[in-house]
């Protein structure tokens, strides 16, 4: 959902969009944007696959200056429950193959060129009966924020979008345990403009934080 609705705006604004997904009915979908977008398929256990990602958009586009990194699956539960299974594909999920995505695309960006990554508000404050989701976001929270520092000198930037809880069905699609009763969430448009396309954009950045809603998933 969050990809769809950043590739959208993104083309709203004039950008040319290369398109990447597991879900081939949504890709087909996404594709129907004017301009015929490329497309691609890609599983995020395939973290060779992620890191091709980028080199291949830039191919397909002729030149790469923004990415947008929306890979995630959720996990509940206390720590016990959680067998090694799908502590493993929330960490892979969650933290591996963006971090292979954005490997590979800083192999092709030049300065000017900027990197959002869709991490999430339980970074800041990890709710109970999630360790080990919030502990791949949290993983790839603290990579980023050091690849971050790292290609300041060659004008890259990275984005750590932290977006807050939102309507939208994430939650119910978890890897492993029922999500506990959650508030409404944010409207995902108005999110991913605030949190994500605006600082992508080169806007200040707003707090990452989400006040009075510290246990809501993103």
């Amino acid at each position: 959902m969050v990809g769809g609705l950043a590739a959208r705006a993104l083309h709203r604004q004039g950008a040319s969009v290369a398109l990447a997904g597991r879900n081939a009915e949504r890709l087909a979908d996404l594709s129907r944007l004017p301009g015929d977008c490329p497309r691609r398929r890609f599983d995020a256990y395939d973290l060779d696959g992620c890191a091709a990602l980028a080199p291949w958009a830039a191919r397909s586009l002729g030149r790469l200056d923004r990415v947008v990194v929306a890979v995630g699956v959720a996990g509940f539960g206390p720590a016990e429950s959680v067998d090694e299974p799908a502590a493993e594909h929330l960490m892979t999920v969650n933290a591996l193959a963006p971090m292979a995505v954005v490997r590979g695309a800083l192999t092709v960006l030049e300065a000017g060129g900027a990197i959002g990554v869709v991490t999430g508000a339980v970074v800041d404050a990890p709710p109970r009966g999630m360790a080990d989701y919030a502990a791949a976001k949290t993983a790839l929270a603290t990579w980023l924020a050091v690849v971050g520092r790292e290609q300041r000198a060659r004008g890259v930037r990275i984005v750590d979008a932290r977006l807050p809880h939102l309507e939208g069905g994430f939650a119910a699609r978890a890897v492993t345990g029922e999500p506990p009763r959650l508030p409404p969430g944010a409207d995902p448009a108005a999110a991913v403009e605030r949190h994500l396309l605006a600082p992508l954009a080169g806007a200040p950045e707003r707090p990452h934080s989400v006040p009075g809603a510290p246990e809501r998933p993103h």
